[in-house]
């Protein structure tokens, strides 16, 4: 496998981890959605601190993806903490 695929799929991982903390992804072995802020909050602080070790060391297209997969959790997060009984289970 390639480094670039590895990086995409440790990317996509931890974003699907911090999904399933938010709620919208239903645990893998159990099929239920539950909503646990923490474990959202603590894989979102895992894919910065990635974003920031690797800045200047990543191709256009993962640093695209890295950026994209962060904003689009932190705005889900957000959305989460204001309006907690509209999103997830």
């Amino acid at each position: 496998m390639q480094e670039d695929s590895l990086f995409h799929l440790l990317v996509l991982s931890l974003g699907n981890a911090a999904l399933m903390g938010l709620g919208f992804v239903p645990e893998p072995e159990t099929g239920r959605v539950e909503k646990n802020l923490d474990l959202a909050s603590h894989n979102i602080d895992l894919l910065s601190m990635l974003q920031l070790k690797t800045k200047g060391n990543l191709t256009p297209d993962e640093a695209h993806l890295i950026e994209s997969v962060l904003y689009d959790l932190r705005l889900k997060f957000c959305d989460s903490k204001r309006k907690p009984d509209e999103f997830g289970a």
